[in-house]
């Protein structure tokens, strides 16, 4: 909805009676918001302009400040809350959880929210109704990131097998209506330029509790006074397989209960020192200058260690998730907010800038690109990394390592078989007829035949003399009749002819299989159409050629491009076509290149879609 650039064609600030008919619409319409809620998204004093647009959407801000609402079609009756509202008033509505943080890449994309994508919880899935206003979250992120529309019923969703759309999305984070406004925000460190991720700062304060919830429970044990001699005292926390409900009777001697109690004292004080020391590091702030400067030793560390120069080029996005963050100080949290730069972008740019890397910005996709490496800077070259573990990165090298385990390397060849057109040249100089070729075997064996007839022009060593049965493999039924058969040929176009008057073959191997077709090599082909409703739909056929089985493609892409996907086999037996919901037709042939190893050659795109 908020796609493409549409100047408003009116704005205006609401009189105080449609400012309270908005506020009565917002309250019937999300009945989970109490009046605070509302107040804080509408204070009573605040002045609440609207601007108008072509489409019929109605766009309510606070003058000076942020959206907080819009109007699907200005009647009141679709209204939705704009991601800065949620981040005000986060339970405003209900939120679809996604699978992982990595799906969001493709919500705030653009693309529509489907069911194989979400979290579905232990005790199942929420009851809903079609047409329902609903939010989308990410795992360990409170805040939201975008808004849509339930396309069924959670009873229609469960016959359906969970599969097709979920959640026809109205507005994300990063889309124009959250870019329009001077000044826009994130609410939280986990929100990156193309993705977002778990809020980090909860861990750490999840953890803090935890060891405060501890020390109460023992506090509250050894201030016990009615306690008998004869019980002991089972200390129990969150993480603990003990049941702390059951209790356990055992008889001690005097000496033996003063021996707990004490045992207990010794525990008081040991979790009393680890707490104030997370409570003296969770005070400790960082200033704008620290901030840069460990910035800019996460990322020396990263280049020294992590980063080669085959990964590249990198997006921003990864160079900072999988690289920077793991290089910083163990107890740390790095945000790049709290910097002088601001934003991940401008950062890396005053780094290119400076000589020490060169990035490259997409301007469609708004990410910025890490492309090389100079190493031969000063401040590389003065810099001694640390020598320590990186464990994200270990885990980054290990999945990989699995990845390509799994998708074994391809190795496509392009062979020739001898026809009748060249069979004499073969038989003349041993060579077996049934045998396959490659393209410099072929002409390795012509030029032995030019050899051992001794064919070479004396006058001119470039051209070769064309004898009758020479003559016949290149020629014959090549030229139309009563044109004159040539006597002679360049040596550079003796290979080339030759090999043209052979069969052509080609040979697939990915790890231990291997299979020869004759002809030339089929290529994948990927198209991209539209459907009933004005759908996108991308077929992917040819797999068959490269060893590709479909069903399990099938369900790899499911997962990785969060929508459902389909197999059918094509009339006449000619192979199967995996059918994927959506638009994806860039990011299917680059995962082909990159995970299955398809050269680019074989692979050929047509998108119906544009007009």
């Amino acid at each position: 909805m908020f796609k493409k650039p549409v100047d408003a064609k009116a704005q205006q600030r609401l009189s105080g009676a449609d400012r309270k008919k908005l506020k009565r619409t917002v309250r019937e319409r999300f009945r989970n918001a109490s009046d605070s809620d509302i107040d804080a998204l509408l204070p009573p004093k605040s002045e609440v302009a609207v601007a108008k647009f072509p489409n019929r959407v109605h766009v309510y801000s606070l003058e000076g400040g942020f959206p907080m609402f819009f109007d699907i079609d200005g009647r009141g009756t679709e209204i939705f809350p704009t991601v800065y509202a949620l981040w005000k008033v986060p339970k405003l509505l209900p939120a679809f959880v996604l699978k992982g943080g990595e799906v969001s890449r493709f919500v705030i994309g653009g693309a529509d929210l489907m069911f194989p994508g979400i979290s579905i919880p232990a005790e199942g899935l929420q009851s809903f109704l079609a047409g329902e206003p609903w939010a989308v979250k990410v795992p360990g992120n409170p805040s939201p990131i975008a808004v849509g529309i339930t396309t069924m019923s959670s009873t229609e969703a469960l016959k359906a097998g969970l599969r097709g759309k979920a959640l026809k999305i109205c507005h994300y984070y990063r889309d124009l209506l959250w870019e329009s406004v001077e000044g826009h925000y994130v609410p939280n460190a986990g929100f990156y330029e193309d993705v977002v991720f778990g809020d980090p700062s909860l861990a750490s304060t999840c953890q803090a509790s935890d060891s405060r919830e501890g020390d109460a429970l023992i506090h509250q044990q050894n201030g016990s006074d009615n306690k008998e001699v004869g019980e002991a005292i089972i200390v129990t926390d969150a993480h603990s397989d003990i049941d702390p409900v059951s209790t356990q009777q055992i008889d001690f001697k005097d000496d033996s209960a003063e021996q707990v109690t004490a045992d207990m004292g010794d525990l008081k004080v040991t979790e009393n020192a680890s707490t104030d020391e997370l409570t003296v590091e969770e005070q400790h702030t960082l200033s704008t200058e620290d901030v840069d400067a460990l910035l800019d030793k996460c990322l020396l560390q990263a280049l020294h260690t992590t980063i080669k120069d085959k990964d590249l080029p990198m997006p921003g996005s990864t160079l900072w998730s999988s690289h920077v963050l793991p290089c910083r100080p163990s107890g740390i949290t790095i945000d790049i907010k709290k910097s002088s730069f601001k934003k991940l972008s401008k950062w890396l740019q005053s780094k290119s800038t400076a000589g020490l890397i060169s990035v490259k910005e997409d301007k469609h996709k708004k990410e910025i690109t890490l492309v090389s490496v100079n190493r031969v800077h000063p401040d590389f070259t003065s810099f001694k990394p640390e020598k320590r573990k990186v464990e994200k990165n270990e885990q980054t090298t290990d999945r990989a390592a699995s990845e390509g385990r799994s998708h074994k390397v391809l190795e496509v060849e392009e062979i020739y078989k001898p026809s009748v057109h060249v069979k004499h040249i073969f038989s003349s100089v041993g060579a077996d007829t049934a045998k396959l070729y490659s393209a410099s075997e072929a002409s390795d064996i012509v030029f032995s035949y030019i050899e051992k007839e001794n064919l070479v022009k004396p006058t001119d060593k470039s051209q070769v003399v064309l004898d009758p049965i020479l003559c016949d493999a290149l020629f014959k039924g090549a030229i139309k009749k009563g044109t004159t058969y040539p006597t002679h040929i360049h040596k550079k176009d003796l290979g080339p002819t030759f090999i043209n008057r052979m069969q052509a073959h080609h040979r697939v191997r990915r790890g231990s299989e291997s299979v020869v077709c004759k002809g030339a090599l089929k290529t994948i082909q990927i198209m991209t159409e539209r459907r009933q409703g004005n759908k996108k739909v991308t077929k992917l056929t040819g797999l068959e050629s490269f060893l590709l089985d479909a069903e399990a493609l099938a369900s790899e892409l499911q997962k990785k491009f969060a929508c459902s996907t389909t197999v059918a086999e094509l009339p006449g037996k000619k192979g199967h076509e995996v059918l994927v919901q959506g638009g994806v037709i860039d990011d299917l042939g680059r995962h082909l290149v990159e995970h299955y190893g398809i050269p680019k050659r074989y692979i050929e795109v047509l998108d119906k879609t544009k007009r």
